[in-house]
């Protein structure tokens, strides 16, 4: 969804990528205060008095969307279900809800195996069962640990490159199809009034995923090795330097890469940037609007486009866990009119069931239909093993390769001992 800055130097969009384990944050053991989002009482889910639960959400951008969360737990008629709208750093309260009887019943995150491990969220098979054929491979797998199904894919995210038509056609310039051509188009595209991609504040830590997947690297390989630590990977990283230091960068812009500011109030020729803002995008500037993937590395690379999104868990803490299962499935399986809601009227999302996806009539044409494609052809999404602290090492390799100019190859040694330690801790 749209943009939002939860704390200094962590967009909405950082949690994406990061958040992916709330368990790893354990470190945030302080209470979350007084405004938990639970009541105080609440009643079973068998005996008359119909259960209390608490959904916890981050703070979205979109107009509406709060609303819109309201609506649906209000129709919602066997349990009384509270809403708690969290601005700010959603990922540290969520860490601290986790680990008291005082957190969510349902929440909105993405998986990590920590929070399976510590037990912090209930397996879903049973709910899912009978449409799990219904959503896509991708969407289960970053929802699934040791063959079980812990989320329930909310919306899918995909992020790529939009740009104006105009300003490539006027420069004579193609749509990338490699990195080196997105550099060489950036460089053309610069003028003292606009620059010729924005990537992020922070110099483009948004594009280490794809540029590793452009390689044909991985963060973790199947059989959960690191799969970032080859040659070709390390030009990947080294390209996404050159990029930064070609001077076509924007930095500095108003709002960061998660919102279309930049690129609408005509900053940039190209940005990169989820789907979700797609309908305010077209507004600006209609059909001069194009999109393309991450581009490949080279010829033997392929494009990317990262597959982001949201999930709906269960907490293992609730007092009703079987009423919030219920909840969980009444909205995101049965509810299929509340699931297209969710995704096509506050900005553009796939929503994560094949069958709502394929007659998802706003997506059917023009750019929105293309990111779609896109997204089914180059889509990557989170592996769950890969942990906050894996994030946090890749990240820093990244800053010093992207903004420092550090050997790519040493960056990842280092890197790649973080990630051995992580998963010798996990999986022994």
């Amino acid at each position: 969804m749209p943009a939002h800055v939860p704390n200094a130097g962590l967009t909405r969009r950082d949690l994406l990528k990061r958040t992916g384990g709330l368990a790893a944050l354990a470190a945030f053991t302080a209470a979350c205060g007084g405004n938990t989002g639970r009541p105080s009482s609440g009643g079973d889910d068998g005996g008359g008095a119909k259960a209390t639960l608490s959904q916890w959400y981050h703070q979205y951008g979109e107009t509406g969307t709060q609303q819109a969360a309201t609506k649906y737990a209000k129709a919602y008629t066997d349990a009384n279900v509270t809403i708690a709208w969290t601005p700010g750093d959603y990922a540290a309260k969520l860490s601290s809800g986790l680990l008291s009887n005082k957190g969510p019943d349902v929440f909105e995150s993405q998986l990590n195996i920590g929070m399976v491990k510590s037990n912090q969220v209930v397996a879903l098979d049973d709910i899912i069962a009978d449409v799990k054929d219904d959503f896509q491979p991708g969407d289960l797998a970053t929802n699934t640990v040791d063959g079980k199904v812990y989320g329930i894919r909310m919306i899918v995210d995909p992020q790529v490159i939009f740009y104006r038509k105009s300003l490539l056609d006027k420069a004579g310039i193609k749509p990338p199809e490699t990195i080196d051509d997105l550099i060489s188009a950036a460089k053309e595209l610069t003028t003292n009034k606009v620059k010729g991609i924005f990537v992020g504040n922070d110099g483009g830590l948004a594009l280490g995923g794809p540029a590793l997947w452009s390689s044909g690297g991985d963060r973790l390989t199947e059989d959960h090795k690191p799969g970032f630590t080859d040659a070709r990977a390390a030009q990947a990283f080294g390209k996404l330097h050159e990029l930064y230091a070609s001077k076509s960068v924007l930095l500095g812009a108003p709002t960061d890469w998660t919102d279309p500011g930049a690129i609408n109030q005509g900053l940039t020729a190209m940005q990169w940037i989820g789907m979700w803002a797609v309908p305010g995008m077209q507004k600006a500037f209609g059909d001069d609007l194009g999109v393309i993937p991450f581009p490949a590395l080279d010829a033997q690379g392929k494009p990317a486009v990262y597959s982001g999104g949201w999930t709906q868990f269960v907490s293992a803490k609730s007092a009703n866990v079987d009423a919030a299962k219920k909840f969980v499935k009444w909205l995101w399986i049965d509810k299929e009119d509340f699931q297209e809601d969710w995704s096509l009227n506050y900005g553009f999302h796939i929503p994560p069931r094949k069958s709502l996806a394929a007659k998802a009539s706003k997506l059917q044409s023009g750019v929105a239909a293309e990111t779609v494609k896109l997204t089914a052809d180059y889509g990557h999404t989170d592996d769950p093993a890969w942990t906050p602290k894996m994030n946090t090492a890749f990240n820093d390799m990244l800053t010093n390769v992207i903004k420092k100019g550090a050997d790519p190859a040493a960056e990842i040694t280092k890197a790649e001992k973080t990630v051995n330690d992580e998963l010798s801790r996990l999986f022994g």
